[in-house]
């Protein structure tokens, strides 16, 4: 199961759609490594602590899960239309994926950049792999 979701929300969504609000607070306290990665990333690119190639900025994390249920966390969060959507949505970011831990945000406005193609690009994963990396 990817989310803890408690009698009230599972409720509500019974009864009609639910607010990203209710949803990201489910991801928050549901799948906490893979928030607080994800928030520290984001966090890094708003304050400037960001990778820049020619003009365009963004942030990643290069640094592996510590086990394999953080692992798990990340690969569910962002393996989900929902749960990646949401949490794009409330931070204002486009998210990006390589290798089981590697995860970058970009501003919107950026998607269309050079920077962004290159790391969803097939090269762009080919040349993050590692063999420790392998079992991911």
């Amino acid at each position: 199961m990817s989310l803890d979701v408690s009698e009230d929300l599972l409720a509500k969504a019974e009864t009609g759609d639910i607010g990203d609000a209710d949803f990201v607070d489910c991801v928050k306290q549901s799948l906490p490594y893979a928030w607080q990665l994800i928030s520290k990333v984001v966090a890094d690119l708003k304050q400037g602590v960001a990778a820049s190639t020619g003009s365009t900025r963004f942030a990643d994390n290069t640094t592996p899960p510590p086990d394999e249920q953080a692992r798990g966390q990340l690969l569910r969060v962002l393996a989900s239309d929902s749960m990646r959507g949401a949490l794009e949505r409330h931070f204002g970011v486009k998210l990006a994926f390589q290798n089981c831990h590697r995860v970058a945000a970009f501003p919107p406005t950026e998607v269309d950049s050079d920077s962004y193609r290159k790391f969803i690009s097939p090269r762009g994963q080919l040349l993050n792999q590692s063999p420790e990396l392998r079992d991911c």
